[in-house]
């Protein structure tokens, strides 16, 4: 049975007379960028996620640099994050100017160690950046009281966390600025590129929209240097209609987790849902000390997997070239030569959900039954 990671395509054709109706109404109207669609999107994500304002831009990647740069964060100034991400995270900051200082995750939820960032705060240190890694959120407690106690910012990379929660707030309500994208994968992602900015503080949220619109508060009076990261309003009309679904795409996703969950062997390390956390799961992410052979095995199968990350940021050759300090992050490392990441996504059947599950019994069996011979 063929079964994608992702299938985009069923989701669309379940609403797109809908979004082809909007595009529409975009076409006939000619206003491209920054039009009602946008203001609308932002207005309901922010009080989605329960922030005061939110700020709509080209992209996630977009998003934390601008958000960073309305930090005032830039040359100089270190920003502490995570290894264990999608390169943008990292890219934002050298893109600021700023120095990345990586440390390593906690082994159970794969986000920021809060222990480990205490222990590389600098007097350069300006801000962190916790990853809600594949929709759980970072443990955000004790970061907001490191960063009250060092007077640093906290910028949420919530890209792949879109409804997540922390303790029964919403990420990107949680520090200073949150930061999203609406790649096409996410869990509410546009058809192309895009991302949003939330905050609560006026000052940053007038600082992000002149930054996304080259730095102008008024047209063709720039105040600043910015940049052109607008979000467009075809992409916005797509994610308005989207948006009402999201609630319910949310939980059909948590519903396959359980399933998951109840029904794969035990030698696979499941991932866990902390009491203090809500997981949307972007990614249902596994993992197996035989993670190559199963990878394999399910590929027979036609069950398609992927992994991410398998190559820690710290490790790759971008981060050597830039000349990123040589670090030890033995829990990163140990964690990304066992991940791998199931399907998941909404549309997802109970057939197809079972079928998974039955692919990685038989494996394990056969494992056992491997094992077990060579005994004899």
């Amino acid at each position: 049975m063929p079964i994608p990671l992702v299938d985009l395509k069923k989701q669309c054709q379940s609403i797109k007379q809908e979004v082809l109706a909007e595009i529409g109404q975009v076409l006939d109207g000619m206003q491209l960028f920054l039009g009602k669609n946008v203001q609308a999107l932002e207005s309901n994500f922010a009080a989605y996620c329960g922030a005061k304002f939110a700020i709509g831009v080209g992209s996630g990647t977009d998003a934390l640099h601008v958000a960073l740069r309305a930090c005032g964060i830039g040359p100089g100034d270190e920003v502490i994050t995570v290894s264990h991400t999608f390169i943008a995270t990292v890219e934002a900051i050298i893109l600021a100017g700023a120095k990345p200082v990586l440390v390593d995750i906690d082994a159970e939820t794969y986000n920021m160690d809060p222990y480990q960032v205490g222990k590389r705060i600098t007097n350069k240190t300006r801000a962190i950046i916790p990853v809600h890694l594949y929709g759980h959120p970072a443990n955000m407690g004790p970061l907001l009281e490191l960063a009250r106690n060092y007077k640093l910012k906290v910028i949420e990379d919530a890209c792949q966390a879109h409804g997540a929660e922390y303790e029964g707030r919403r990420t990107g309500s949680l520090g200073d600025i949150g930061c999203f994208s609406f790649y096409c994968t996410k869990n509410l992602g546009g058809y192309g590129e895009g991302g949003i900015i939330t905050t609560s503080d006026p000052e940053l949220a007038k600082l992000c929209r002149m930054l996304r619109d080259h730095g102008q508060n008024t047209k063709y009076y720039h105040s600043m240097i910015g940049m052109n990261a607008r979000l467009d309003e075809i992409q916005a009309a797509v994610l308005n209609v989207k948006m009402p679904h999201l609630a319910d795409w949310t939980e059909k996703r948590r519903s396959i987790a359980r399933v998951y969950n109840e029904n794969l062997p035990a030698d696979i390390i499941k991932p866990r849902e902390m009491p203090w956390a809500r997981h949307v799961y972007h990614v249902y992410c596994v993992r197996s000390s035989n993670r190559e052979q199963l990878r394999e095995w399910l590929g027979k199968k036609g069950v398609n997997c992927g992994m991410h990350y398998p190559v820690p940021v710290h490790l790759q050759d971008a981060w050597r070239n830039y000349g990123g300090e040589n670090c030890s992050l033995p829990v990163t490392e140990k964690i990304v030569g066992e991940i791998l990441s199931l399907p998941m996504y909404p549309e997802m059947t109970d057939e197809e959900v079972n079928y998974v599950c039955e692919s990685i019994q038989e494996f394990a069996d056969f494992r056992l039954d491997l094992v077990g011979n060579t005994i004899k």
